[in-house]
């Protein structure tokens, strides 16, 4: 998710100026990750990987339905379409979304929040933070992840049931947690400062992710990163 290869180490970022805030929660995120890392590897070495893939399905499966409303409201009918589509095909006869059926009929998956919808509505991107738990995020892209988890996408943390609630959230944490194993050690080798790899890595897939890929070859200073 954050993999980036060759990206640079830049001393004092100018998108970074609350770096001894950041790293100081950087540093409280490693110390989380001392006990949530070996359960991510406990649950990726004992679940099998037709689980594994069955886990993600239905989390995604929930992502796609707000997936749907961002690529509309970026005004792409077309993949809001397709997407609403994945959600009943899969909703459905994907039992739940446990089987990614959608996929096989020619449906594509894609990836939308509401973070690069205030991007493509031109919300600038503002300061970078990390935050303990949820990592980094500019601060456009921290209103949006409170707008996506607790304002209208994520049906999860709806649930009146709290024990199952916390089970779900405990589980889509840990999941999410040993998808990203494989680039740990991809960071510790290619990075001198662990914390400005992972800083640079995210501003630059956001970027691209709000541009789909299509990057502008010269984005004015002001609104770089948009």
């Amino acid at each position: 998710m954050l993999a980036a290869s060759g990206c640079a180490t830049t001393a004092n970022n100018p998108k970074d100026p609350f770096e001894g805030f950041n790293r100081a929660m950087f540093a409280v995120n490693e110390g989380l990750d001392v006990v949530v890392k070996p359960v991510a590897q406990g649950y990726d070495y004992v679940a099998p990987l037709p689980v594994k893939v069955l886990v993600g399905n239905f989390f995604g499966n929930l992502l796609d339905a707000w997936t749907a409303v961002n690529n509309l409201l970026q005004g792409k009918g077309g993949q809001a379409a397709s997407d609403a589509g994945r959600v009943l095909v899969n909703s459905t006869i994907g039992i739940g979304g446990a089987f990614d059926v959608a996929a096989e009929m020619g449906l594509a998956k894609h990836s939308e929040d509401f973070g690069q919808t205030l991007g493509k509505w031109g919300v600038p991107d503002g300061p970078y933070f990390y935050w303990p738990l949820i990592g980094p995020r500019t601060t456009r892209d921290t209103f949006g992840w409170m707008v996506d988890t607790f304002l209208f996408y994520d049906p999860v943390w709806r649930l009146d049931d709290i024990p199952l609630r916390n089970s779900l959230l405990a589980t889509r944490y840990i999941h999410l947690r040993a998808s990203l194993l494989p680039t740990d050690k991809v960071v510790a080798e290619a990075a001198f400062d662990k914390y400005d790899y992972i800083r640079d890595a995210y501003l630059q897939h956001r970027r691209s992710e709000i541009f789909d890929g299509e990057l502008p070859h010269e984005v004015p200073e002001d609104q770089s990163l948009r």
